[in-house]
């Protein structure tokens, strides 16, 4: 319903354009019920459910006098309109308790009650979440699968772990240098697809580069040969340029698709005004594809474009931290942060544009608009979006037949509100969502794993769970 709503909403004290009709005076005739008030005249900016409120301060006050003053006479300043010439006093009043009585749903994300305990029901089963890492962990940023059931676990902070059955950890030398600043580190690790005959893995991380003693950093990608617990033939075969003094939005995932390319995100850096919608040699804000040696496929949707950087998949991307393939259509599923709402899950095609920061259903974090569109001809909408924002990161389709009514679910962790949320789809729809293991931690990865369990890795302190379905 909201889906073209203009964020113009937002923008100003006069305001023209409120969920798609024109406001002149009190000429618009206000629907009956407080339901349908809401709908029509604040579910644009405070979201269809009120999750928005997670984001706004209650700078007016939060008391049924204070909603009803603020919905009557406004604040300009803040891109509230007033409606006080639209609304009659008992309208008003009816949409203020119905705003009180709505906002109750916001508990979901703002309760911090912690789990007690290791096993939680879920709509369809009970889950108990089994560790399976030892202590050392801090912040575990991505988690990959070697034969005969071992892992291996990037510690941001520049450490790579093989995780043992026994819960044994044993550090991996010879991982790359790392710019462990903000947000960035050693990130997320995958193994070849020929792993098995080659021994090859593939590090995303933070590449540092001072010049004129200013320290700047960027995303590259490394291939080395796991050799018993040491790296070796360590090479870049991917440097994001330009490299930037920010220390966040990196990106960082990877995956193989069944074409047997390597794909993999780079944020925009937090510089959205230039970065994301710049195809010519500028690989931020993208998601790109390369041979595992790091050249460049022939079909690249850019090869053939004068000046665009060849490796360019797709554009117009903020900060993507969950890239998975679907099993059944080989598509490429990807979650990425959106600010202060507007966080997205994406169909990613080739040579397509997503939008940052042209179109977004978020707002910045001072709680001003960054644009007044939500949709533009040319720029790809997202298959769902998150109000409040979540903070996305690690994907995973469920597969197999482990966790009963799941299959073909969407698992995405949420950093911000610390839960793995499951996604269910109807085609390529979000029919339904759940929440699961409420503030278990900060939970930065979800994997579908060889044996057919789904594993998930937690951050501060650091740990890896398998999630295993009970009797």
């Amino acid at each position: 319903m909201l889906k073209n709503f203009s964020a113009a909403v937002l923008a100003g004290s006069v305001l023209a354009v409120c969920l798609g009709f024109e406001r002149q005076g009190s000429s618009t005739v206000a629907d009956e019920t407080p339901a349908k008030n809401y709908a029509t005249y604040c579910a644009g900016c405070h979201g269809e459910k009120m999750d928005m409120f997670v984001d706004r301060n209650w700078k007016f006050g939060n008391k049924k006098e204070d909603i009803a003053k603020s919905i009557t006479h406004g604040h300009a300043d803040e891109g509230m309109p007033a409606f006080g010439g639209t609304l009659s006093e008992a309208e008003i009043n009816g949409l203020a308790d119905y705003i009180l009585e709505g906002i109750k749903n916001v508990g979901q994300y703002t309760s911090r009650e912690k789990p007690v305990g290791d096993v939680f029901k879920t709509e369809n089963m009970t889950i108990k979440l089994e560790q399976v890492s030892g202590p050392g962990l801090d912040v575990p940023w991505g988690i990959a699968f070697l034969p005969g059931g071992d892992l291996l676990v990037t510690d941001r902070g520049g450490k790579l772990f093989r995780v043992g059955k026994d819960k044994s950890m044993t550090e991996i030398s010879g991982v790359p240098e790392v710019w462990s600043r903000g947000q960035g580190g050693l990130m997320d690790v995958i193994t070849d697809p020929r792993f098995a005959s080659n021994n090859t893995i593939y590090l995303s991380y933070s590449k540092p580069k001072t010049e004129g003693g200013t320290t700047m950093g960027t995303t590259a990608i490394m291939r080395a040969v796991l050799k018993g617990n040491a790296l070796s033939n360590q090479k870049d075969i991917f440097v994001a340029e330009p490299y930037q003094r920010t220390q966040l939005h990196y990106g960082s995932r990877m995956q193989f698709g069944r074409d047997g390319y390597l794909y993999f995100s780079v944020g925009e850096r937090g510089n959205e005004k230039a970065n994301p919608q710049e195809i010519k040699n500028n690989a931020l804000g993208k998601i790109h594809r390369i041979k595992s040696d790091g050249t460049i496929p022939a079909d690249n949707p850019f090869v053939k474009t004068t000046g665009a950087l060849s490796s360019i998949y797709s554009y117009g991307h903020r900060n993507p931290q969950g890239l998975t393939i679907h099993p059944t259509t080989g598509k490429i599923w990807e979650t990425e942060h959106g600010p202060r709402g507007g966080d997205e899950l994406n169909i990613v095609s080739p040579g397509k544009n997503y939008g940052w920061p042209v179109i977004s259903y978020g707002i910045n974090y001072n709680g001003k608009p960054i644009t007044n569109l939500t949709a533009k001809a040319g720029m790809e909408q997202p298959v769902h979006y998150w109000i409040p924002s979540i903070g996305p990161s690690g994907l995973a389709f469920v597969q197999g037949n482990k966790y009963k009514g799941w299959t073909g679910n969407v698992l995405a962790g949420s950093l911000r509100f610390e839960f793995l949320q499951r996604l269910v789809l109807t085609g390529n729809k979000v029919t339904k969502q759940e929440i699961l293991f409420k503030n278990i931690g900060r939970v930065r990865d979800v994997r579908m794993g060889p044996d057919g369990f789904i594993y998930m890795a937690v951050e501060s302190p650091g740990r890896v769970f398998r999630l295993v379905p009970q009797p």
